[in-house]
C-alpha cells in the first residue's frame, strides 16, 4: 500500500492535472486586481490634477503616449466625459475578468471533484468484504458527496483568494508607502489585530466543522438505515422509536452546527467592527490632514478607496483558512477509504478450470477483529457435480464456510483446493466469477424484472433470461405482474415476497458461467413444492455443477447426495438423509420435529375437512 500524504499534499496532487485551468484563474486575477486599483488612482488624478492644479503621478512614459493622441490636460477639462468613459470601460474590463477567473477555477474544481468520486468509488470497489461489513454506509456516502463538495468548493473559490490576497495586500502597500509612508502605517495600526482574529478563528473552527461533519455522517447513517428497513420498522411498531433516535443524532448536529455558525458570526461580526474602527481612523486621520494642507483631497479619496482593499484580504484570511481546514478534514476522510488497503493485484494468479472436487482439508478460521475460532479442524470431500448441504445452529459457522470457498477472507490455517489447485493460488476475481452464491436476504435493485435477472450479461439476451427465470421457478409470478419482465421493483426489491426475491436472485445467479452453485439458505422463502421444482430444474438443467446448500429445511437436505452437520465450528456428523436420520444427534432432532409439525398440521387438515 502506498504511503499516505498529508491532505495538503493530497490536494495539491490534484491540482497538478488542472495546473492550465489554475494559470488562466490566475492570471484574469491578477488583472482583476489591477483593474481595481486603477479606478481609484484615476479618481484621485482626475481631483488633484485634472480638476485642481497639483502635477500629475502618472509615468512619464504613460503622460507622452496620452499627448501623443492629443489627451491633455486642457482636452480632458473640456471633455470630462472622456474620464466617465475610462472608468466604465474599467469596471467593464474587470467584469469580463473576473468572469474568466470564476469560470476557469469552477471547470478545474468540478473535475477535481469528479476526479475524487470516481477514484472513492472506484477503490471502494476494491476493498475486501471485511471493510465493507464493519463500515457505516451512511458515513461512506457522506464522505463521497459532501466531503468531496466541501474539497471542490474550497478549490473553487480559496484557492484564488489566496493569490488574489497576496496581490492586493503587496499593490496596497507599494502605492500607499509611495504616497505617504507615515499615512500608511496609520491606516495599518489594527492590521495584526484583525490578523490574530484570523489566526483564532481557523484554530477553533477547524474544530468545529469535524466535529459537525462527524454528527452529520451519523445523522445520514440513521436515515439511510431507517429509509432502508423501513418495513421491519413498520412491522415492529417502531415509527416513535426511530423518530427519537433520529431526533437525537439530529438534534447533536444541530448542536454542533449552531456552534459552527456561531464561531462565523463572531469572526464576521468581530471583523467587520475591526475593519470599520481601522478605516474610520484612515478616514478622520486623512480629514484632519487635508484641512491642514499635508495632504491632497485625492491622496484622501485614494487611502479611504485602498484600505477597504488592503483590510479586506486580511480578513478574508480567517476566511480562507477556515474553508482550508475544512477542506483538510474533508480530504484526511477521504484518505481513510482511498488508503484503506484493497486486496491485493494477482496479475500471476492462476485461473483453473473449478469443476472438481472441493476439498477443505483442516481448515480453522477465526475473524480477525475478535480472534475468536468460527471453524476448527475442518474436513471434507465434495466430490465434482455432487450436492451436498449443510445443517447447523446460528452461528455455527455455516455461512462462513461459503465467505472462505469465494476468498472473502483466507483460512488461519488449513488448505481449501477446488479441482485440485489451491484456492489461495486462484484469481479471487476469477473464483468468484465461476462461483454462484445466492443469498439468504438477496439484493435487488430499483430497475426492471429484466434487468435485474440480467444484471450479469453484457448484452440483453431474452432468451436466456427467460430460461433462468423458467429453472429458478420465477416465470409465473413474472407473468403476472403487471408488466412482466419490465415490471419494476423498488428499491432493494421492496415490491416482492421474500420468496420472489430469492427466486430472482437465483435467476440471475444462473447466468453466470458456475462451476459451484451456494446457497446460503435462499430457499427458505419459498413453499416447499417450489423448492422441489427449484432444486429439480437445477438438476435437469445444471447437473454437471457442484451444489452446496446451507438450509434448516429437511425436505431441502433430504435429497442431497451427502449432508454435513456443524456444531460449534466443528462437523459432527456426516451422510445421507437416511443415515442421519437413524442416528442420534441435531440432524435426527431438528428432523423429528420437522416431521411432527407436518404431520401435525396434516392430522388438523384432515380434521377440518372431515368437519
Amino acid at each position: 500500500m502506498n504511503k499516505k500524504p498529508t491532505p495538503f499534499r493530497e490536494t495539491l496532487t490534484l491540482l497538478r492535472p488542472n495546473r492550465g485551468a489554475y494559470v488562466a484563474a490566475g492570471l484574469s486575477t491578477v488583472m482583476v486586481v489591477m483593474l481595481g486599483y486603477a479606478s481609484p488612482l484615476l479618481l484621485a488624478e482626475t481631483i488633484d490634477c485634472v480638476l485642481g492644479s497639483k502635477a500629475s503621478t502618472l509615468p512619464g512614459w504613460l503622460l507622452g503616449g496620452l499627448r501623443g493622441i492629443g489627451v491633455t490636460k486642457p482636452w480632458i477639462r473640456e471633455n470630462l466625459w472622456f474620464l466617465a468613459a475610462v472608468l466604465v470601460a474599467l469596471y467593464l474590463l474587470n467584469g469580463l475578468f473576473s468572469y474568466i477567473k470564476g469560470r476557469m477555477s469552477a471547470v478545474a474544481s468540478e473535475r477535481i471533484a469528479m476526479t475524487l468520486r470516481e477514484r472513492l468509488y472506484d477503490h471502494l470497489q476494491e476493498l475486501p468484504f471485511a471493510y465493507h461489513v464493519r463500515a457505516e454506509t451512511g458515513d461512506l456516502i457522506q464522505r463521497c458527496t459532501s466531503d468531496v463538495d466541501t474539497v471542490r468548493r474550497f478549490l473553487a473559490v480559496q484557492v484564488l483568494e489566496v493569490v488574489n490576497a497576496v496581490l492586493m495586500i503587496t499593490g496596497a502597500l507599494v502605492i500607499l508607502l509611495g504616497r505617504n509612508p507615515l499615512l500608511t502605517l496609520i491606516s495599518l495600526i489594527l492590521t495584526p489585530a484583525i490578523f490574530c482574529f484570523a489566526l483564532w478563528f481557523f484554530r477553533k473552527v477547524h474544530r468545529s466543522f469535524r466535529d459537525m461533519d462527524e454528527a452529520e455522517a451519523s445523522m445520514t447513517a440513521v436515515l439511510q438505515e431507517n429509509l432502508s428497513g423501513v418495513r421491519v420498522v413498520r412491522a415492529f411498531g417502531q415509527q416513535e422509536r426511530e423518530v427519537e433516535r433520529f431526533d437525537k443524532v439530529s438534534e447533536d448536529f444541530r448542536k454542533k452546527t449552531k456552534r459552527l455558525n456561531d464561531l462565523l458570526a463572531i469572526y464576521w461580526g468581530g471583523g467587520d467592527a475591526l475593519t470599520m474602527a481601522q478605516q474610520t481612523v484612515t478616514l478622520l486621520v486623512c480629514v484632519v490632514l487635508a484641512v491642514r494642507g499635508d495632504i491632497t483631497v485625492g491622496t484622501l479619496t485614494l487611502f479611504v478607496s485602498y484600505v477597504g482593499q488592503l483590510l479586506w484580504p486580511i480578513r478574508q484570511l480567517g476566511r480562507t483558512l477556515s474553508d482550508a481546514g475544512k477542506s483538510m478534514v474533508a480530504m484526511e476522510r477521504m484518505q481513510a477509504i482511498l488508503y484503506e488497503e484493497a486486496e491485493p493485484e494477482e496479475p500471476g494468479a492462476a485461473k483453473p478450470d473449478l469443476h472438481g472436487d472441493i476439498v477443505f482439508d483442516h481448515v480453522s478460521f477465526a475473524y480477525p477483529d475478535d480472534g475468536v475460532p468460527v471453524l476448527e479442524d475442518v474436513s471434507f470431500t465434495i466430490p465434482a457435480g455432487t450436492t451436498t448441504a449443510v445443517l447447523g445452529a446460528t452461528g455455527s459457522g455455516k455461512s462462513t464456510l461459503m465467505y472462505l470457498l469465494q476468498r472473502l477472507y483466507e483460512p488461519t490455517s488449513g488448505t481449501i483446493t477446488v479441482g485440485g489447485a489451491d484456492l489461495r493460488t486462484v484469481d479471487r476475481k476469477w473464483l468468484r466469477s465461476r462461483i454462484g452464491l445466492i443469498l439468504q436476504e438477496p439484493f435487488l435493485y430499483s430497475r426492471t424484472i429484466r434487468e435485474n435477472v440480467g444484471i450479469v450479461l453484457r448484452e440483453p439476451d431474452d432468451k436466456s433470461i427467460r430460461l433462468a427465470a423458467d429453472t429458478a421457478s420465477a416465470s409465473g409470478f413474472i407473468g403476472k405482474a403487471e408488466k412482466g419482465y419490465d415490471t419494476l421493483v423498488g428499491e432493494r426489491g421492496v415490491t416482492l415476497s421474500g420468496g420472489q426475491k430469492q427466486r430472482i436472485a437465483i435467476a440471475r445467479t444462473l447466468l453466470k458461467d458456475n462451476a459451484v452453485l451456494i446457497f446460503d439458505d435462499s430457499l427458505s422463502a419459498v413453499d416447499t413444492e417450489t423448492d422441489a421444482r427449484i432444486r429439480a430444474a437445477l438438476k435437469r438443467e445444471h447437473g454437471d455443477v457442484t451444489t452446496l446448500i446451507i438450509s434448516h429445511r429437511i425436505t431441502t437436505l433430504s435429497q442431497a447426495d451427502q449432508i454435513l452437520v456443524l456444531e460449534h465450528g466443528r462437523i459432527t456428523q456426516r451422510g445421507t438423509h437416511e443415515e442421519l436420520s437413524a442416528v442420534p444427534g441435531l440432524y435426527q432432532r431438528i428432523f423429528a420435529i420437522q416431521s411432527g409439525l407436518e404431520d401435525e398440521l396434516r392430522t388438523e387438515d384432515g380434521g377440518g375437512e372431515r368437519a
